[in-house]
């Protein structure tokens, strides 16, 4: 499956998820890196787009790029029957963008100091197929949930408590997937992050 990455901001290098990503070779990833080299158009081309950039034309260029247009757009690519996994910084810089916020079902709110964090899988859930609980530093995203109707999945811990870590949503005749951790590239590397990143983009190109 050839999947659409945007990718790059500047907490968050896109080498990190491009480091996770070449591991998993039975997909084909394309990056967008540079926001101002996204449109509408080359992202209909795909099936599915994986979302993990916050809100930065790119690393150096922190001016937002999020439009209404483009939110607009981003709705209207998973209305028509396409998927978007969002991971870790795509959830971040998105607060005053409502349309894309409802899209996502809720949004980041704060993180504490990274720190040991715990990623556990919801037993005999589908997605969390060959998903094992395991525990290392990441940015513990603190998130706010706005669509009480998300299907949680993951539950993520650390001394700061408790929070939801991945969740499904559905939008139209398309899919929409949000998984919470991802700062490190030992997280994107782990066994268990890398089957989670398996299961959800099938799911999210309608696949189970």
């Amino acid at each position: 499956m050839r999947v659409l990455v945007i990718a790059d901001d500047y907490w968050h290098p896109g080498k990190i998820a491009r480091a996770g990503l070449e591991l998993l070779q039975e997909h084909e990833f394309d990056y967008i890196e540079d926001a101002t080299d996204w449109s509408a158009e080359a992202m209909a081309a795909y099936p599915v787009t994986l979302f993990v950039k916050s809100n930065n034309i790119t690393a150096e260029n922190r001016d937002p790029w999020m439009t209404p247009e483009v939110e607009a757009a981003f709705a209207a690519y998973v209305q028509a029957g396409r998927g978007m996994l969002v991971v870790h910084s795509g959830t971040a810089g998105y607060r005053d963008t409502p349309t894309l916020r409802a899209l996502m079902g809720g949004v980041f709110e704060q993180h504490p100091k990274q720190c040991p964090v715990t990623i556990t899988p919801h037993a005999g859930h589908a997605l969390c197929r060959g998903v094992e609980p395991f525990t290392l530093v990441d940015e513990h995203y603190h998130m706010i949930v706005d669509d009480p109707g998300v299907d949680v999945f993951v539950t993520t811990t650390s001394e700061h408590g408790d929070q939801p870590g991945a969740w499904t949503r559905a939008e139209g005749a398309g899919r929409v997937c949000v998984l919470t951790p991802g700062h490190n590239v030992e997280v994107w590397q782990h066994p268990s992050f890398q089957a989670l990143l398996r299961n959800t983009l099938a799911w999210c190109a309608g696949q189970g």
